[in-house]
């Protein structure tokens, strides 16, 4: 991979990382309640999938998605059913204005990377997003172990890099929430979204 395609590789999948899906809606949701920095494990749970996702399409393992179907489809209830599950809890959550978001300990951690890893995981055609993509960029008829750990390397900073971008860009909208009624319609309307996203993920086929 050249210069120039490494840096339009970058760039493309900076754009595919902050289009509008189950990821982004979660991170969005996320960063309303909580803040940018809890975001972080989440995001890393959805770029570790799709790295994995990425590495699959380089190896050729594109069949996987075909002949795993059922396992696919049993992630995919379990993301969906775990976003409706923290929309609801968004919703329940009761309003403290003075109070800070707290640091997570390392279960609130780990679940949140878990999370993560759900929500792409559940979507095996980002294989097939790969498969069609990479060639573009390399020659993959002769891939090295260095072209995959490249191409991997570029992933995991432009998928972070957007993601983190629109937790940031919520988190920074948190401020115009201060009041007991205007935190419980952030609450209420993060949930919301969070909720939509396991709807929308469940839904798919």
């Amino acid at each position: 991979m050249t210069v120039e395609s490494a840096l339009t590789f970058f760039i493309a999948i900076f754009v595919f990382g902050i289009t509008p899906g189950p990821g982004v809606f979660a991170v969005l949701a996320r960063a309303l309640t909580q803040g940018a920095a809890s975001c972080t494990l989440l995001a890393l749970g959805m770029v570790v999938s799709d790295i994995i996702y990425l590495i699959m399409a380089c190896l050729g393992l594109a069949a996987i998605a075909g002949n795993w179907g059922e396992l696919f489809t049993l992630i995919r209830w379990l993301g969906a059913s775990y976003l409706i599950y923290l929309g609801w809890k968004l919703w329940q959550t009761p309003i403290d204005v003075a109070s800070q978001p707290q640091a997570s300990d390392r279960s609130g951690m780990a679940l949140s990377f878990v999370q993560g890893f759900l929500i792409s995981a559940s979507n095996p055609k980002v294989i097939l997003f790969y498969i069609a993509f990479l060639p573009t960029f390399m020659d993959v008829s002769v891939l090295a172990p260095a072209d995959i750990a490249l191409a991997s390397s570029l992933t995991l900073f432009a998928l972070m890099a957007g993601l983190m971008l629109i937790a940031l860009l919520a988190a920074s909208a948190r401020r115009w929430f201060r009041s007991e009624r205007a935190m419980q319609a952030l609450n209420r309307g993060a949930g919301s979204i969070m909720a939509g996203a396991g709807v929308y993920l469940a839904s798919r086929g």
